[in-house]
C-alpha cells in the first residue's frame, strides 16, 4: 500500500465513512455515514460531526486486515508473543525467525493504524467549521485525539521511531513523511493523553456505549507509562481510575468475553460490534470444527502450565498437582480459558481431540497443539459464527488494579497486604475462580506472581507481547521448544508422536532474533515509495 493511501484522505470524500454501528439500539454508533460526501458541504452540523467521529473509531471492516482495535488482532498478538499458535502460522511467523520486511502482516498493522490516524486528522483539521455546542465539540476532539494517541502508542511499541503525522497531507508530503524517534512518537502521545483525560465524561449515557470516557484515556496512559517505565507516574495515573470509583471486578469471568459484556462495570474500553449490523466473525475462526467453526488458533501447553493449582502455589511447588493427571486441582481460568481434550464440555458436547479418534479436532488432522481457545466461546449465542455481535474488551479494571501494583513496586514503594487486596487479590477472588490471595511482599516473588497473574487473567487479549517486550524478556520466552496437549503417562515407550519427557506433545518450535526481533520492520512497500524512510529500516532487516 503506497503511503499516498495511508497518511491522506482524498478531499472529495472525506472519511469515506465506513458503514458501522455497534451495541446500543439507539446508540451513538448506529448511524449510518454516507458513501462519500464533499468537505466542502459536509462539515457543518453536530450530525456531520457525529458521523466523522464514527469514522475515527472504525475505519474498516474485520476482512481488510489487522490493527490494534480488532479481535483477531489483538488475538494474534497474543500468539505472536508465545501463548498458541495459528493453523495457517501467520502471526506465528513474526517471532519465529523469519520476519522481514516483505511479511504482509506487519504491513496490515502499519497501514490500518495510520489510515485510522489519517481519519482522526481529518476530523481534528475541519471540526472547527461545525457549528455546535462548543463543550461538546470540546469532549469530541478530546476522543479522537485519545484514539490517535492509542494508534502512535502502539506503532512506537512494535516499530520503533514512526512517521508522526497530525495533520492531512499532500500527496507529495505523504511520500517524504520522515521518522519521528521512539522518544519523540511516545512524548507526543503522553501530552495528547495528559490534556485530553480532564476534558472526558467520567462515564457515559446507554446511547453513548462505547466511546471514549476518561478512565479510558488514562487506562491507555497508564500503559504507555509502564512502557516507558514511568512508574510513579503510572501508579498516579492508575490510583486516579481507581479512585473514580467507577468501575469494578465482575464477579464471573467468562460472561467478561460474551453476549453483554457491555452491561457489567469492567469494561473500560471495548471495540464495538452489533449481529446483523456490524458482526464480527473472530468465532468463525475461534471455535473447533465440532462446533462448526474452522479451529484456527490453539494453545501452547506453556501458557497450560502457568495457571497455579486451587492453593495458589505453581504446579512445580503444589502438592495438589497431579503429573498424570495435570488439569485437576487448577485455577478454574485454566477451564475458562483452554478447551481441554476429554474434559472441555461446550453446549453439552465434549471436546475430543485425541490423535486416534474421528473427531475433527483430533490435533493430528492438522497443525495443532490439541488444545483449543476457549475463552470466547459463547454458550448463549446460537446465530451464525461468522455475524457475532458481543463486543471485545480492550482494557478491563482488572489491567487497572493490577498495572497499579506493578507500578507501586517497581517505583520502589512499600508494598503491605491492604495493597494487595486492593489489587492482585481483588482479580482472584471473583465468585468464580476464588484462588487464594496472593500475600508475598518479597520484591521478586510478587514480581513473578504479577507477571503469571497478568498472563493467566488476560490471555488472549492481545496484552501478552506488550509485556514481554516491555519486560525485556521476549528472546527468553520465545526461543524455545513449546509443546502441546499430554499424550501418554509412559513417555518412554510412546512411540505414536514425539513427546517430551513429562509425555507433552513436541509441537512448534520459535527462534526470536534477540536484537532484532524486539522491533518489526518497517513495511517494504512503504520502503518502496518512500526513500527517506528507506534509508532509516530498523536494524537486522
Amino acid at each position: 500500500m503506497k503511503l499516498k493511501n495511508i497518511y491522506i484522505i482524498a478531499k472529495s470524500s472525506i472519511l469515506l465513512l465506513v458503514a458501522v454501528v455497534t451495541s446500543c439500539s439507539k446508540g451513538f454508533f448506529e448511524k449510518y455515514p454516507l458513501d462519500a460526501v464533499s468537505d466542502n458541504t459536509f462539515w457543518n452540523t453536530k450530525n456531520d460531526a457525529l458521523l466523522a467521529l464514527m469514522g475515527c473509531y472504525n475505519t474498516g471492516a474485520f476482512w481488510k486486515g489487522e490493527d490494534f482495535w480488532t479481535p483477531r488482532s489483538l488475538l494474534y498478538l497474543d500468539l505472536m508473543a508465545g501463548n498458541g499458535s495459528e493453523k495457517e502460522l501467520i502471526p506465528d511467523r513474526v517471532t519465529d525467525g523469519t520476519l522481514n520486511s516483505a511479511y504482509g502482516l506487519i504491513e496490515s498493522y502499519w497501514a490500518n493504524s495510520y489510515q485510522k490516524i489519517a481519519a482522526c486528522n481529518n476530523f481534528l483539521d475541519h471540526i472547527d467549521q461545525v457549528s455546535m455546542n462548543e463543550t461538546e465539540k470540546e469532549i469530541m476532539v478530546a476522543e479522537v485525539r485519545t484514539l490517535r494517541a492509542y494508534e502512535y502508542f502502539n506503532l512506537a511499541l512494535y516499530y520503533g521511531g514512526v512517521p508522526l503525522i497530525t495533520n492531512v497531507l499532500t500527496i507529495e508530503q505523504a511520500n517524504n513523511v520522515e521518522r519521528a524517534t521512539k522518544e519523540e512518537v511516545w512524548s507526543f502521545a503522553e501530552k495528547e493523553l495528559f490534556e485530553s483525560y480532564p476534558i472526558l465524561p467520567v462515564t457515559r449515557p446507554a446511547d453513548q456505549e462505547g466511546r471514549i470516557t476518561s478512565g479510558a484515556s488514562l487506562a491507555i496512559l497508564g500503559r504507555l507509562l509502564m512502557a516507558e517505565e514511568k512508574w510513579d507516574a503510572a501508579a498516579n495515573i492508575y490510583k486516579t481510575i481507581i479512585d473514580a470509583d467507577v468501575y469494578t471486578i465482575d464477579p464471573e469471568f467468562l460472561p467478561l468475553f460474551q453476549l453483554g459484556n457491555g452491561g457489567g462495570k469492567e469494561v473500560i474500553l471495548s471495540s464495538q460490534y452489533k449481529e446483523d449490523v456490524y458482526g464480527h466473525v473472530l468465532p468463525q475462526y475461534l471455535y473447533p470444527e465440532t462446533w462448526g467453526g474452522w479451529h484456527q488458533f490453539s494453545p501452547y501447553n506453556e501458557l497450560v502450565k502457568t495457571f497455579e493449582c486451587i492453593d495458589g502455589k505453581t504446579i512445580e511447588q503444589s502438592p495438589l498437582y497431579e503429573v498424570h493427571n495435570p488439569y485437576e486441582n487448577r485455577d478454574p481460568r485454566l477451564d475458562y480459558t483452554v478447551l481441554i481434550s476429554d474434559r472441555s464440555v461446550f453446549k453439552g458436547q465434549t471436546y475430543i481431540s485425541r490423535p486416534g479418534t474421528s473427531s475433527p479436532d483430533r490435533f493430528n488432522r492438522y497443525n495443532w497443539s490439541g488444545y483449543a481457545i476457549r475463552k470466547f466461546m459463547d454458550d448463549s449465542f446460537d446465530g451464525n459464527l461468522m455475524n457475532y455481535g458481543a463486543n471485545w474488551p480492550l482494557i478491563r479494571y482488572a489491567e487497572v488494579l493490577l498495572g497499579y501494583l506493578e507500578s507501586k513496586l517497581e517505583a520502589g514503594d512499600v508494598i503491605d497486604r491492604s495493597l494487595l487486596d486492593q489489587t492482585i487479590n481483588k482479580v482472584r477472588s471473583r465468585s468464580d475462580v476464588n484462588m487464594p490471595a496472593v500475600t508475598t511482599t518479597e520484591s521478586a516473588e510478587l514480581r513473578s506472581a504479577i507477571r503469571r497473574e497478568r498472563r493467566v487473567e488476560f490471555a488472549f487479549e492481545g496484552l501478552r507481547y506488550f509485556d514481554i517486550l516491555r519486560w525485556g524478556i521476549a528472546g527468553e520466552e520465545l526461543n524455545r521448544q513449546f509443546t502441546g496437549m499430554k499424550l501418554t503417562n509412559e513417555p518412554a515407550n510412546y512411540t505414536d508422536f514425539d513427546v517430551d519427557e513429562e509425555g507433552y506433545l513436541i509441537y512448534q518450535k520459535r527462534a526470536f532474533k534477540i536484537g532484532v526481533n524486539e522491533l518489526w520492520p518497517i513495511p517494504l512497500s512503504e520502503l518502496q515509495i518512500n526513500s527517506r524512510l528507506r534509508q532509516n529500516q530498523n536494524p537486522g532487516y
